[in-house]
């Protein structure tokens, strides 16, 4: 008799991403089907109804009002009949660190952002993460009541997080950060090196609220199972510096970050791949996430295959998430080594999953 697991969440699918991590022989990517919106703040009935104020104040933010459409969400797991495992994080629409190291949060349509700021330098000099804030408070509320929820039937995991450069932006302004790195390049080296301390204990303190799952670790917004603890890095400020910007100020911060979780992975968009050699040199990231974005003025798949190339001929795990159409997944398929290659699909409808399952092996 078949044992039916909640949301899909079988054990048994843990051996696939073991193999992922280690890039082990495979006949096919581990692949993983949803309608996952690429806009949170827009899938829970909690947060749709903040978008008719201007700023999110913590006492808004109340973690049980998310949980029945939560599970409403995970429930695709049960019928998708894919790869992966699916769990939460407190709320992937709220910018967490960036309200804790004091922004306001404004309320946009589809998304939450902090309010840039440009902070004099007299007042970073003892910047530092409060537990005693009001937002970091909440994040360990929210992740606390999952976890409860969860009585251990999906996993839980840390929420998606700023990563020292979008958070020196975020302190000083994205035009005049990048100005500060030729003007005040030591002030600047300091502050950056205080974001990674502030990145890395976040992380780890969450972790502390959080059981495993099935031995592991996980991080939700990508569904990423791993055999050891996991950090979600993410610099999207490089955008706007050159390489040697990059590899000068914040590569060896990236290190030291990635140096911390034997499973460091990093999200990256297509619009950075200007970049991407100088992440490659920073053997501490285990793992890579890109998002294929052609909307937003990234390359088409066929401009993206040889940067995904350039990553697996590196010895690391790829983690592609898109909408693709049957012609892009056939692409990925011919021109990708499945070892260590995981393809998360944003499916807008059945019709286009159905397209899709026999192209990807499923």
């Amino acid at each position: 008799m078949a044992i039916s697991y909640p949301f899909g969440n079988d054990p048994a699918k843990i051996a696939r991403y073991q193999r992922f991590w280690t890039r082990a022989a495979a006949e096919r990517p581990l692949v993983g089907l949803s309608f996952k919106s690429w806009f949170p703040l827009e899938e829970y009935a909690a947060s749709r109804a903040w978008e008719a104020v201007d700023y999110l104040t913590p006492d808004m933010v109340q973690p049980e009002a998310f949980l029945d459409d939560l599970e409403r969400l995970l429930r695709e797991g049960e019928t998708m009949g894919d790869d992966i495992l699916r769990g939460a994080a407190p709320s992937e629409a709220i910018p967490w660190l960036v309200g804790a190291l004091g922004a306001k949060l404004r309320i946009l349509p589809g998304s939450i952002l902090g309010e840039q700021r440009t902070e004099p330098w007299e007042a970073l000099t003892d910047v530092r993460l409060d537990h005693g804030h009001p937002w970091f408070r909440k994040y360990v509320e929210y992740a606390e009541a999952l976890v409860r929820r969860s009585r251990g039937r999906f996993p839980v995991s840390h929420g998606t997080l700023q990563g020292p450069t979008d958070q020196f932006a975020a302190l000083r302004g994205h035009s005049q950060s990048v100005l500060d790195l030729l003007e005040e390049p030591a002030k600047s080296e300091r502050l950056l090196w205080r974001m990674a301390e502030i990145f890395v204990e976040i992380t780890q303190e969450i972790w502390k609220h959080i059981p495993l799952f099935h031995g592991g670790y996980y991080d939700a917004q990508y569904q990423i199972w791993a055999p050891g603890p996991i950090i979600r890095m993410q610099e999207d400020a490089t955008g706007l510096y050159s390489p040697q910007l990059y590899r000068r100020f914040v590569q060896p911060v990236d290190r030291w970050v990635a140096s911390h979780f034997p499973c460091a992975f990093i999200h990256l968009h297509s619009t950075s791949m200007f970049i991407l050699d100088a992440f490659l040199e920073v053997e501490e990231i285990r793992c890579y996430e890109v998002n294929y974005e052609l909307k937003s003025g990234g390359p088409p798949m066929k401009g993206m295959i040889p940067f995904f190339q350039m990553i697996q001929r590196a010895g690391r795990p790829l983690l592609v998430r898109g909408s693709f159409t049957p012609d892009e997944a056939r692409l990925l398929m011919d021109e990708l080594d499945p070892r260590g290659l995981y393809i998360y699909v944003m499916a807008t409808d059945a019709a286009e999953v159905d397209a899709l399952r026999p192209i990807l092996g499923l």
